[in-house]
């Protein structure tokens, strides 16, 4: 994993713990009224000619048949197992298309299900070049055989999947991309708060969908938790991910440098402050990024407006509760959202308020196996893990009794 993705190899033993919970955890689900042929039994309102009950409603729950995924780069075990794991487990069979940026992480855990006693055709890979992607996935929306779709990707492309699977009416479960805003009211640990910037932004050298994007910090703590940043990141040791004491690694592709450079530098040319970092590393390699802290970034430019998927922190300020809401808020994401308090109604009153599927409060790190994941408005549908998870598999058949 970290040979493909470049993640230092702590995060990628990390990584093998997080994506075999998933498998743990849907094992156990397997047998519970909340996989396939639970279900309930109700009375029903309806009586016979003496007025006794007439009938009984019988529910049941069936899989849903066979299911397509199609899996990221960035987390290559953990977003096949968080999905192949609740399939399974429900009684579907699937079929991953795995990143061509990292097909043979996928290839070494479907060995790793064969020597296990998978049986065959119950969990498949389809690789390809990236020239043939789209052809992989208009056949996985078109074909009907395939029931369900799970795609972990892109808003543009997760789109396109909802359009192609239309005329097949298929289930789809869609986590699409983030720009996360991180909140640090007046009444926060600052301290407590780094730590948490610090667990969100730049693991996985900031190249995951929940990461915090857009920071907002209360005017009065501003200086304060930007030197303390600023310090923290200045001790990131950046190299290559099999290197003993490297805390981040490169990014993805030349590609995605080039990307991230272009927004910091039109950040810079419209009036915005670089902290600290802010250039791409040739001398580690084409793929190595500084760990960078951009201030007053303006909230028209592009670096504050998407997701910038890098080692980027770009900041504003607010005054009032109402101000950092509506500037979470104002945008078509709606995955993750972080923020640091200590007052408990605030905590309560501004969770209800944000716009987003998942909420970090006083803290960086918010992926578990028995957690529902998943976005709100141009973030995706459904949920994965928890025993919603599993539901996302799963139809429900009713029958009528009367005896």
């Amino acid at each position: 994993m970290t040979m493909e993705s470049g993640k230092p190899l702590a995060e990628s033993k990390g990584e093998v713990v997080y994506g075999t919970s998933f498998l743990d955890y849907y094992a156990g689900e397997a047998i519970r009224p909340t996989s396939a042929g639970g279900g309930f039994i109700a009375p029903t309102p309806f009586a016979t000619g003496t007025g006794a009950p007439r009938g009984k409603i019988i529910a049941v729950q069936e899989a849903v048949g066979v299911t397509a995924m199609v899996t990221p780069w960035n987390f290559p075990i953990a977003m096949i197992t968080r999905k192949v794991g609740p399939a399974l487990a429900a009684g579907c069979t699937a079929v991953v298309k795995p990143s061509e940026l990292t097909p043979l992480t996928a290839i070494a855990m479907k060995v790793l299900a064969d020597r296990a006693g998978v049986p065959e055709g119950v969990f498949e890979l389809v690789t390809s070049s990236r020239e043939s992607t789209a052809e992989v996935g208009e056949e996985f929306c078109t074909n009907p055989t395939i029931k369900k779709i799970s795609f972990t990707g892109s808003t543009p492309v997760g789109k396109l999947l909802m359009k192609m699977s239309s005329d097949t009416v298929k289930r789809l479960s869609l986590e699409l991309g983030g720009n996360a805003a991180f909140i640090v009211f007046d009444d926060a640990d600052i301290d407590q708060a780094v730590n948490a910037a610090m667990a969100s932004k730049f693991r996985n050298a900031g190249q995951t969908c929940v990461c915090a994007d857009r920071f907002i910090i209360h005017r009065s703590v501003e200086e304060e938790f930007v030197s303390k940043l600023t310090r923290k990141v200045s001790e990131i040791q950046v190299g290559s991910g099999v290197e003993e004491g490297t805390t981040m690694g490169p990014m993805i592709s030349k590609i995605a440098v080039s990307k991230v450079k272009e927004k910091v530098d039109k950040a810079l040319d419209e009036g915005a402050e670089l902290v600290i970092g802010g250039s791409p590393i040739p001398d580690l390699g084409p793929n190595f990024f500084q760990p960078t802290i951009v201030r007053n970034v303006r909230l028209d430019s592009m670096l504050w407006s998407t997701e910038t998927f890098g080692p980027v922190v770009a900041t504003t300020t607010f005054d009032t509760e109402k101000e950092a809401i509506e500037l979470a808020n104002d945008t078509t994401s709606g995955l993750a959202s972080y923020f640091c308090s200590k007052d408990g109604e605030r905590i309560f009153r501004v969770a209800g308020r944000l716009e987003n599927g998942i909420i970090g409060i006083n803290d960086g790190i918010i992926s578990s196996a028995s957690a529902p994941f998943g976005g709100v408005k141009e973030s995706g549908l459904g949920r994965e893990g928890s025993a919603a998870g599993i539901a996302e598999y799963l139809e429900t058949k009713y029958m009528f009794l009367n005896l």
